[in-house]
């Protein structure tokens, strides 16, 4: 699995005009799911995110987790994060698992977060989505769990 995380001020979620998700102070996190990954895999992001010490501490340092400072997570399925951009000018996407696949893993991440206690919402599966983020740092990791 494969998660791009962004610290934000607040992220947002839309689909056909209609807000399914929001936060305030958070993690926006863009996941992605490949042919090989499991629940073992789920499990191991969903720990990793969530315990992130990426949000400052009283001297500004980031020593504190999402949880820590009472934020929350907008979760977004995103299969183009297993593009592969290497040959010619159109990305090849075999990398990234197909639906019957990726779904139930999407679910069970969000599932993880939930039994972790973070707060989350998150996007609808396969839908076209428009993602509203307020990038607060701005800082952004890449979290694959291979």
């Amino acid at each position: 699995m494969r998660a791009v995380v962004t610290r934000v001020s607040q992220a947002q979620v839309d689909i056909a005009g209609q807000a399914v998700g929001s936060i305030g102070q958070g993690l926006l996190v863009l996941l992605g799911v490949t042919h090989t990954d499991t629940e073992n895999d789920v499990r191991w992001l969903a720990e990793k995110i969530a315990g992130l010490r990426i949000f400052p501490d009283e001297a500004g340092k980031m020593n504190r987790d999402v949880m820590e400072i009472g934020g929350g997570m907008l979760v977004v399925s995103q299969f183009t994060l297993y593009g592969d951009c290497r040959k010619g000018r159109r990305p090849s996407f075999v990398d990234a698992a197909p639906p019957p696949i990726s779904e139930p893993l999407y679910e069970s991440f969000l599932t993880a977060l939930k039994a972790l206690g973070v707060p989350i919402a998150a996007g609808r599966f396969g839908a076209d989505m428009q993602v509203e983020s307020i990038n607060d740092g701005p800082v952004t990791l890449i979290v694959d769990s291979k």
